[in-house]
């Protein structure tokens, strides 16, 4: 057999901004800090398709770093020319390689996140996909796959260990938030086109524009009260899986099985 020589995967367009990601690194941060104490001296993050310079993957090593500087931390890229781009940012710990979704890594990663990827393929492509670096994680690892907005403001991700899909979750500045509508954006590939009736995700987000519309009072006391409010009430019918110390930062993390595509 002739071993593979060109990365799996189809070039991004590459948007990508300062901060951009540092929702989904503050939830990480504040909802897995066992795994990241558990992780073996030296395990290793990739970060899979960081973008046209790699200002999130230094982001993420720092923040990483803060819980576990010994931690290793990949930058992958399937474009060359974006991967010489982030020599001029590697340091000890933090390294970027050619590669896609096969992970050409040295060894299996404790933590996997691929933000802004999947969106630009056919959601036939993403249980493969899924199945794929799932099979990768070390164990007791971790993959974050999802998308935002451009300046992060909005962001969903699912957290997936090596059985598949656990969690999806939902992120947003709420400050700027004028209803939870708006994460029908920004769905992960695997639901994106689920949002129709039928489909449990359509269910969730009309029930969660329900509530906010019926928690507006609360709203003269603040975005937040507002938001936690409707997260309680959302949690009466739905799976929620976090409560007020993570709502309180505009969160919140329902469980994967009850949005599944046809459940």
């Amino acid at each position: 057999m002739t071993a593979r020589t060109r990365p799996v995967g189809a070039i991004t367009r590459g948007t990508t901004a300062p901060n951009r990601l540092r929702r989904v690194d503050r939830w990480l941060l504040g909802t897995h800090e066992q795994l990241l104490w558990r992780a073996p001296t030296g395990a290793l993050a990739v970060d899979l398709g960081y973008g046209a310079y790699p200002v999130t993957t230094v982001e993420w090593a720092e923040r990483l770093w803060t819980r576990r500087p010994d931690l290793a931390v990949l930058g992958l890229e399937i474009d060359p020319a974006r991967v010489a781009a982030g020599e001029a940012y590697r340091r000890p710990g933090l390294e970027f390689r050619l590669g896609g979704f096969e992970l050409p890594v040295p060894r299996d990663p404790i933590l996997l996140r691929a933000f802004n990827v999947l969106r630009q393929y056919g959601e036939d492509a993403v249980a493969e996909v899924w199945a794929g670096l799932c099979g990768r994680l070390a164990p007791g690892g971790l993959l974050l796959e999802g998308t935002c907005s451009e300046n992060g403001r909005i962001a969903v991700w699912a957290g997936l260990d090596r059985e598949g899909p656990r969690t999806l979750s939902f992120a947003a500045r709420l400050g700027s938030l004028e209803s939870p509508a708006i994460f029908a954006q920004r769905l992960p590939k695997a639901l994106i086109h689920r949002n129709v009736p039928g489909e449990p995700v359509h269910a969730f987000l009309r029930d969660w524009e329900r509530v906010w519309a019926a928690c507006a009072p609360l709203g003269a006391f603040g975005a937040r009260q507002r938001w936690i409010g409707a997260a309680r009430m959302l949690a009466a019918d739905w799976p929620v899986l976090d409560r007020e110390n993570r709502w309180r930062l505009g969160e919140l993390t329902v469980r994967w099985e009850a949005l599944r595509p046809g459940g």
